[in-house]
């Protein structure tokens, strides 16, 4: 029943006193949440619309192709319906159902296949458009993956005012991702991270528009991952037996981030890095001499043996199998040619294949026989940059990760001017620190400033943060993490000209609040505090 005319004048005069007593001395208004990353489309209006929690709902448009049966977009709405009024606190006796104008409904439309059951991969469809007006606002996407991408926006979009009633600006916005890879690196080897603390970890990465947890699985210190065709890989070489992912672990990490619109690509690091291989896969790892011609410890895997490259095979077609991602990171950098130098059997192959003393070779020949049973597999590659530099043959479609910090940029040029996708992660190694506001120099790197054509630039499909673990496990992962991350999010995902820092510090220490409140234990940019009751860490 439409209310009476003296109802509603009365509803817009007690609109128009709150207005003027939030902007009334001692009582600053409080700016509507800016936004981040920062979409490529803004338009925002003054005019605002009162949410009432009791009344307000998500739901799916009646054209959308997914509909109620689409349990990963209804779990969306649930998770986002609580991220936005979860820390809900009425701190003034106002009737809300008085306040107009009122938004009653966000709607949410997928206007091409919905893909609510699948994965998302390299070439998931991620724009969307969210018109916020009154009544009704209107949430658009090609597929569920833009339709996340626009929740997010959507729920930093609404705030509380001090009186604790939820607001939200009349807003026109069109956005899609700069690149189409924004990743974040974990390493499980060095400090194992239990189960709950890489979901936390996946949850942030939806918070800043994250797409891929590139998933460092294991390493020389320790081999976590349980594989069901070679259990004794982790029963020998993980830290101990409570210290291991079993299959029921990483199915429920590899489904926790696809709800959340992120790809999970595993790395097995080989030939060097695998110390606790050897632990326990026998003959796998490459016996070393000393001076008196003596074994004496193990180096990298032996890349004579054909049971190596047996031993792969099987295990790769498991890996495969278990992650549903297109792409296997297989690793290849920082390869110690010392032992396979001491190895006289190694010696003798070498000279047979006439690589005389270039290790490089050898490494060339081992890398290239794994990259070959990868493809036969129907999954494609990505190495660490010393694959390209060392000239192995590399299959067409072959992602290079440039990782190191001297000349990053010369190095981008030369790999896609040889027609290879790349990604950047150079510049934004996290677990290395420093005091003071590090995230500027993440914040500032441009991936594409770089000599090349437009097509060489085309090649740079994103780039990744890096945070590696010979300091980092459960007790500080998180803080180290966000929002010093957050900035290479924005990078990835926001317009090129979208650079200004002092704007971004404006916006990022909100958004850092936001994430607290949602129960990241995300580290201070700088002075100042979090509202207590947006503080779910307290």
């Amino acid at each position: 029943e439409p209310p009476s005319p003296r109802r509603a004048r009365g509803s817009r005069l007690l609109l128009a006193l709150l207005v003027l007593l939030a902007q009334a001395p001692g009582i600053p208004a409080k700016p509507s949440p800016p936004l981040w990353p920062m979409p490529q489309s803004v338009k925002m209006s003054p005019q605002l619309l009162h949410i009432d929690v009791e009344t307000f709902y998500i739901d799916h448009g009646p054209n959308s192709t997914a509909g109620p049966t689409c349990s990963l977009l209804q779990e969306a709405f649930r998770r986002y319906y609580d991220y936005i009024f979860g820390s809900y606190k009425k701190r003034y006796d106002i009737d809300e159902s008085e306040l107009e104008p009122q938004l009653e409904q966000l709607q949410v439309s997928i206007a091409l296949e919905s893909q609510c059951d699948c994965f998302p991969n390299e070439s998931s469809d991620e724009s969307y458009s969210l018109l916020v007006q009154y009544p009704v606002a209107f949430l658009k996407a090609n597929r569920v993956w833009g339709a996340l991408r626009g929740l997010e926006t959507f729920s930093q979009l609404v705030y509380q005012n001090s009186y604790g009633t939820f607001n939200i600006n009349v807003s026109n916005i069109a956005d899609s991702p700069r690149f189409s890879y924004r990743g974040i690196l974990i390493d499980t080897s060095r400090h194992y991270l239990p189960v709950r603390v890489i979901l936390k970890t996946l949850d942030a990465m939806a918070f800043n528009k994250f797409n891929v947890l590139h998933w460092h699985i294991v390493d020389d210190q320790s081999f976590p991952y349980q594989s069901v065709t070679f259990p004794q890989l982790s029963n020998k070489g993980s830290y101990s037996l409570s210290h291991i992912y079993t299959p029921s672990d990483v199915y429920k990490v590899l489904e926790y981030a696809r709800i959340r619109g992120i790809r999970v690509i595993p790395e097995f690091d080989s030939p060097g890095h695998t110390q606790s291989w050897g632990q326990g896969e026998k003959d796998l790892l490459t016996p070393c001499y000393n001076e008196r011609k003596k074994a004496e410890g193990v180096g990298p895997i032996n890349p004579i043996l054909n049971t190596t490259y047996t031993f792969f095979a099987t295990f790769f077609k498991e890996i495969s199998e278990v992650f549903p991602d297109h792409f296997i990171h297989l690793g290849g950098d920082e390869v110690d040619f010392t032992c396979w130098a001491s190895n006289p059997d190694i010696q003798n192959f070498m000279k047979k294949k006439g690589f005389g003393k270039d290790f490089t070779q050898l490494e060339s020949f081992y890398i290239k026989k794994i990259l070959d049973i990868v493809t036969t597999l129907n999954k494609s590659s990505i190495v660490w940059q010393e694959v390209f530099d060392n000239r192995v043959e590399l299959q067409p479609g072959t992602t290079v990760e440039v990782w190191k910090s001297d000349n990053y940029f010369e190095e981008l040029s030369v790999v896609t001017a040889s027609g290879f996708p790349v990604i950047l992660s150079a510049p934004w190694y996290l677990d290395l620190i420093s005091y003071g506001q590090d995230w500027t120099k993440y914040y500032k790197v441009d991936p594409l400033n770089f000599e090349g054509s437009k097509k060489q630039k085309q090649l740079v499909i994103g780039g990744e943060a890096c945070l590696w673990g010979e300091y980092v496990d459960a007790t500080n992962i998180i803080p180290r993490l966000w929002p010093r991350a957050s900035a290479v999010g924005e990078r990835l995902w926001s317009p090129q000209n979208v650079t200004d820092v002092q704007d971004a510090y404006n916006r990022l220490a909100i958004h850092r609040c936001r994430m607290i409140r949602r129960g990241i234990a995300a580290q201070p940019l700088f002075t100042g505090y979090c509202p207590k009751y947006e503080n779910k860490m307290e």
